[in-house]
């Protein structure tokens, strides 16, 4: 084990990066270290298409944002570089350019546009640019070798276009799987729901990333460079428009959280209590297998999971619902789902909280997530130094009546690769 994986607040690192991952980035930075340095010796064979495609790439880094949760935040050097990889003609011209000089090229660029990402402390992570030069190679070793021997020659209009579809299709499957992977590598999540969500996210900006890359390709072939920025314009709208989607998220989820916080600052909850159980019941989400979507209501849930505590006259010792009889728990969740209602929140969320004292059997499975993580939190919270393995030995004695044990024991492994950390208040 090396690098560090997850952090889930309060609750110390979860997993740790394996070699595995180490010889995957090692074998990106040996194929760009290489290329760059069979390009310096050499020269460059196509210097205006390697100029122009790699002032488009930098720019796409340039106007990449970051902290957003989409899979691609730099669309537009995505394009630009699986463009250039399948590129065979300039103007009506044959081109010269190999897979070693493509991905030189692309590594240059997408360095320069770094830049001021990496001056501002907001530089992309190490495998960002691995994907980036790994899926280009991939896409590159299969279209230049057929091209630049002739292969190709035969392969005209639709079936021309038909093939750089299928390679970019090809291309983008294999780069879902690699992100998979790194994924699961890093974090021990389950490698299917990984994939899945990789999957469903191509189906977004990823095929708007295709079929730009695509049409690029095309443009080029025929009237030149200056399809480049003809062509551009239109990612450059659709990252706008996917940006500023991703913001009003961030601004809903940020007033969920403040709404959580209610509970806290009336002082029916410990500080720092929802925001806790929220990403640890995420992570436990994760572990089960769990979709995107229902890993956002899940956390949504969680943290509004005890507001119907201000319904409440006297407040809980230390907000601990779990020691309350099963009648009171129910009324405080009936009390919390219509709050949520109320909010305007996704009712999806509002079910589950008024379903945490449910009997598991008849919940679904982001409640019993939400009730056995709430449980494990103030009952080690309570336990003191040993709380964490107390509170999951009570929580596995009580999975005949009161808590899935699939749950608990994805719960267990959670805070095993995390070394089973005290939760911290605040």
């Amino acid at each position: 084990m090396s690098a560090v994986g997850v952090e889930i607040p309060g609750y110390g690192i979860v997993g740790r990066a394996p070699v595995t991952l180490t010889l995957v980035h090692a074998v990106a930075l040996l194929l760009a270290v290489v290329s760059l340095a069979v390009v310096f010796w050499h020269g460059l064979e196509e210097r205006g298409v390697a100029l122009a495609f790699g002032i488009l790439i930098a720019v796409g880094e340039l106007t990449r944002w970051s902290g957003a949760e989409e899979r691609e935040a730099a669309p537009l050097a995505a394009a630009g570089a699986l463009a250039y990889a399948l590129l065979g003609e300039n103007a009506g011209h044959r081109t010269e350019h190999g897979v070693l000089e493509i991905v030189a090229v692309v590594v240059a660029a997408a360095l320069i546009g770094c830049v001021p990402h990496v001056a501002r402390g907001r530089g992309p992570t190490a495998d960002h640019l691995t994907r980036r030069v790994l899926t280009v190679a991939f896409a590159a070793v299969c279209f230049q070798p057929l091209y630049n021997q002739g292969r190709l020659t035969g392969w005209s209009g639709p079936s021309y276009a038909l093939l750089l579809v299928s390679l970019l299709v090809l291309t983008a499957l294999c780069d879902a799987v690699l992100a998979a992977a790194m994924a699961h590598a890093r974090t021990r999540w389950p490698f299917g729901p990984l994939l899945r969500d990789e999957l469903r996210a191509t189906l977004g900006i990823g095929s708007a990333v295709c079929a730009t890359g695509a049409v690029m390709s095309l443009a080029v072939a025929v009237v030149g460079l200056w399809a480049l920025p003809v062509f551009s314009l239109p990612l450059l709208l659709t990252q706008l428009s996917v940006r500023r989607f991703a913001a009003v998220r961030v601004t809903y989820r940020q007033t969920i959280a403040s709404l959580a916080r209610a509970t806290e600052i009336a002082g029916y909850t410990p500080a720092g209590h929802a925001r806790r159980v929220a990403a640890l019941s995420r992570a436990v989400g994760r572990e089960l297998g769990l979709s995107e979507p229902d890993l956002t209501i899940l956390e949504y849930a969680a943290l509004m999971h005890d507001i119907g505590q201000l319904s409440l006259v006297d407040p809980v010792p230390a907000g601990a619902t779990s020691a309350l009889s099963a009648d009171e728990q129910r009324r405080i969740a009936l009390l919390g789902g219509a709050v949520v209602r109320q909010t305007g929140v996704d009712a999806e969320v509002a079910v589950v909280v008024e379903r945490q004292a449910d009997p598991y059997r008849e919940q679904p499975v982001t409640a019993r997530i939400v009730r056995a993580v709430n449980a494990y939190e103030e009952m080690a919270r309570e336990a003191g130094p040993g709380g964490p393995l107390t509170a999951l030995e009570k929580l596995r004695l009580a999975t005949a009546r009161d808590y899935q044990p699939e749950v608990v024991e994805s719960l267990a492994r959670v805070l095993l690769r995390g070394s089973l950390t005290l939760p911290q208040a605040g």
